[in-house]
């Protein structure tokens, strides 16, 4: 640090759904001088147009592009792993899907010593962040910053999915964020007036005036600044200068799984033996940092639509996108205002269960997923996209090198556990009798991937290993809790360091059930009460 270093009260790395909540909060006190610094762009054009979601999956204007480790147990491929390269982060480029996940999950969270995780403890929080479009109540809220509506579309098939449910006992839910999560529902969004409401638009927009706030994009942070154990700053790469920023009282990394512990580690703080391997000096051994990665690894099955005029697939061509663009421009309805999935099942496929162990999301249109690239097919069909809440496969996040451009090693070890094999080959079969309803079979024909043919446990899982891509959702890599693999404690400081906090995705114990942008917001809202408040 120099004389002219800039210094602030707190210094945020990373704009993500977590780092914009945290931000908002931090900078509501004048008192406090705040410093956001985003390794990505201010925003991209298309963000704000729901549909979005498909054309930033895989472009490097608004994506970081990662991708696993080739792996045994997905056939050597290098599954990619989109990860949002704008203000809002994540939250910018998603399927703006908003799901808190049940109960059980924070519950287990807190029973795993993180005191202050309970659902009981995490509900003001959900609350005071949301702005639920059917009003407040004992589980929702509505004065939040963050935006959300249900799918208004009113495609008929939906209405068969719940009859087809119907038909096989599974409930209609009205609010799968509320009492229960289980069953059939219309999916809940981060979409308001037809606009993407990303953690940028919920949280930075309504507050970028204020005066104790500095926002720098474009700003790589390449490690953290320490006197002895006390963190006091981060240098960060601006253009063509390395600059450093000092922290008066906290640094909270915001990075997200995959890169939170990448900076840690840059840092001098993870695995001894990793930070040798790349010459860093050890500034805090904490063998936890990069381990715990978890994702929902999710088969997509395909089903043709055999009644005209229900399947989306032509929507995006010719004359009729021509159509779908006015539609969207005068009303803000129709193709380009749906979320990746309008209908979401959340089901048992063991009846024994406290709740539902898969997920799956009905999307009105054939998807293709070909090397990381989402595109409707010619044909017109309705996909299922199944994922298991609670997968028990761990894998991990390490540097390769010290070069803080160079992106980390990411090794998913999907399917590592028989429980997960088990779980998501019943999800394909639960599924398979869900569309082979008579309420679904008025709609839909034959079962085009992964077909009829793949009809064993083994071929299923053979599919499931050669065309599984993830649900997008990677957490856990710098794990709350007290045992000899945590990062963090219950207010997600970061163990053996001072004034070094997380909060994102990476500090979840476990996954939630369901996708993770709510949560991580939560999280932030946490981070900023902890901070703020005690």
């Amino acid at each position: 640090m120099t004389n002219s270093t800039e210094s602030f009260d707190y210094i945020v790395v990373g704009g993500g759904s977590a780092g914009c909540a945290l931000v908002n909060r931090l900078s509501s006190n004048s008192t406090n001088k705040v410093l956001l610094l985003e390794a990505g762009s201010k925003g991209h054009f298309l963000s704000r147009v729901p549909v979005s979601f498909s054309l930033l999956i895989d472009n490097p204007a608004a994506n970081w592009c990662y991708r696993s480790e080739p792996e045994a147990g997905t056939n050597e491929r290098q599954i990619p792993i989109p990860r949002g390269k704008l203000l809002g982060g994540s939250s910018a480029i998603n399927g703006l899907v908003y799901v808190r996940g049940q109960q059980l999950d924070y519950d287990t969270w807190a029973q795993l010593g993180n005191r202050g995780w309970s659902y009981a403890d995490v509900l003001p929080f959900f609350k005071k962040m949301e702005s639920f479009e059917k009003g407040e109540s004992e589980y929702r809220g509505r004065s939040g910053p963050l935006r959300i509506t249900e799918v208004v579309d009113q495609n008929p098939i939906y209405e068969q999915l719940f009859k087809a449910g119907g038909a096989l006992g599974i409930v209609r839910n009205d609010d799968y964020n509320g009492a229960d999560q289980e069953g059939f529902a219309r999916t809940q969004t981060t979409i308001s007036g037809g606009r993407r409401m990303s953690a940028d638009f919920a949280y930075l927009r309504p507050i970028r005036r204020r005066r104790n706030l500095t926002i720098k994009t474009r700003a790589l942070v390449t490690r953290l600044l320490f006197n002895q154990k006390v963190c006091v700053g981060v240098e960060a790469i601006i253009g063509k200068r390395t600059v450093p920023f000092e922290a008066r009282k906290e640094v909270i990394l915001s990075g997200g799984a995959i890169n939170s512990p990448q900076i840690l580690e840059l840092s001098g703080v993870g695995q001894p033996q990793i930070l040798e391997k790349n010459d860093i000096p050890l500034v805090q051994a904490i063998n936890g940092v990069g381990e715990n990665l978890r994702d929902h690894i999710a088969p997509r099955l395909v089903f043709r639509i055999t009644k005209p005029g229900i399947a989306y697939n032509d929507a995006a061509r010719g004359m009729n996108l021509l159509k779908e663009i006015l539609k969207y421009g005068i009303n803000r309805s129709g193709f380009l205002n749906l979320p990746s999935a309008p209908v979401l099942g959340f089901f048992k496929t063991r009846t024994e269960l406290a709740g539902p162990d898969i997920q799956v999301h009905f999307i009105p249109y054939r998807v293709v997923l070909e090397n990381g690239k989402r595109k409707l097919g010619e044909e017109p069909g309705i996909t299922c996209t199944v994922n298991q809440n609670q997968p028990e496969s761990v894998g991990s996040v390490h540097i390769k090198s010290p070069d803080p451009q160079q992106h980390p090693a990411i090794r998913y070890n999907f399917l590592s556990s028989r429980l997960d094999i088990d779980t998501l080959v019943a999800g394909v079969r639960l599924v398979r009798d869900i569309m082979n309803t008579d309420e679904m079979q008025m709609y839909c024909g034959e079962e085009m991937s992964p077909g009829s043919d793949c009809s064993s446990d083994e071929d299923i899982l053979a599919f499931i290993r050669n065309k599984a891509e993830t649900a997008y959702h990677p957490v856990g890599s710098c794990k709350m809790g007290k045992d000899a693999k945590s990062v963090v404690d219950e207010k997600l400081r970061v163990h053996q360091i001072k004034n070094l906090r997380i909060a994102d995705a990476s500090i979840m114990p476990t996954l939630t059930s369901g996708n993770t942008n709510g949560p991580c917001m939560m999280i932030g809202e946490k981070c900023a009460d902890f901070i703020m408040n005690h």
